[in-house]
């Protein structure tokens, strides 16, 4: 079976990955986690994982429910890391939700019309109406990481988009948008784990593209620039909520609890929607622990 991109991630792996993430990966284990820093050193399990998740699951049908009646608002924005569990995470959110109230906005490279608009104008169109939720597969902060890692914008449209970024967010919360941030981080070592999984998987392949690729050699350049697009895109009216996601099955379980913990709607069970596990979960200061 032929690789992706002619095997350029094993590649990565074998000649251009840091000695230690190497290592970490040759001795892991699968339920391993490969972080020093990451509190717990095994994956959830899973009985615990399928209960929580089940309960959830109840609650978010609930707020969709409360959603559709009242008229509200909701937009969640996904960002983090490549292979970060973005995508595994907006699918257990979908999963037992109307299509028609939930829907993901995953927007694709910029046409050249798009291009020339004002850069926050593609993503105002995909806004929630009354009663909807809207799951955007990564946002706006294209500019602030993606973009600049890679040169697709210039410092000074960078800059710009910084300086309009606060009151673009503040105007939606104004309007009366719920407005709920979500960056989901990963560990060196386990990012390219995955990597390597989804590279000799058929049924993943897909999932890996020349970004990805060429993001494994740029770890330092995006860590700079996520670091200060948290920083001055975190703010009292529209906060960020990171979390550490080596562990899939905790980072879905704190990433769910923190959307219905935003939203009031009747019989919610505090069983179920508790605080996000806060080993795991934080502000901008617990990124790159």
């Amino acid at each position: 079976m032929s690789l992706p991109f002619d095997g350029a991630i094993s590649r990565f792996h074998a000649e251009e990955a840091p000695e230690s993430v190497r290592t970490a990966i040759a001795e892991g284990k699968d339920k391993d986690m490969l972080s020093d820093s990451y509190p717990y050193d095994k994956r959830m399990d899973g009985d615990e994982y399928d209960n929580m998740m089940q309960a959830l699951q109840v609650e978010l049908v609930k707020l969709q429910a409360h959603v559709k009646d009242t008229g509200k608002r909701v937009a969640v924005v996904f960002e983090g890391r490549d292979a970060a569990g973005k995508g595994g995470t907006i699918k257990r959110f979908r999963e037992n939700l109307n299509p028609r109230v939930a829907r993901v906005v995953a927007l694709p490279k910029p046409s050249d019309r798009e291009a020339t608009q004002w850069y926050f104008q593609r993503y105002v169109e995909q806004l929630p109406a009354g009663g909807e939720i809207t799951l955007f597969d990564r946002s706006w902060y294209n500019r602030g990481v993606v973009e600049h890692v890679f040169g697709f914008c210039t410092p000074e449209q960078r800059a710009h988009f910084f300086r309009q970024l606060p009151e673009f967010e503040d105007m939606l919360v104004e309007e009366g948008i719920t407005l709920v941030k979500l960056w989901l981080n990963v560990g060196r070592a386990e990012q390219l784990r995955r990597f390597l999984q989804r590279e000799k998987d058929p049924l993943k392949q897909w999932k890996l593209s020349w970004i990805d690729v060429e993001g494994l050699k740029k770890w330092d350049d995006y860590s700079a620039a996520i670091q200060e697009t948290l920083t001055r895109s975190h703010s009292e009216t529209a906060p960020w909520t990171v979390i550490r996601s080596d562990d899939k099955r905790r980072a879905r379980i704190a990433a769910i609890q923190q959307v219905l913990m935003q939203v009031d709607y009747p019989d919610k069970n505090p069983n179920a929607v508790q605080t996000p596990d806060p080993k795991i979960t934080g502000g901008p200061e617990i990124w790159n622990a």
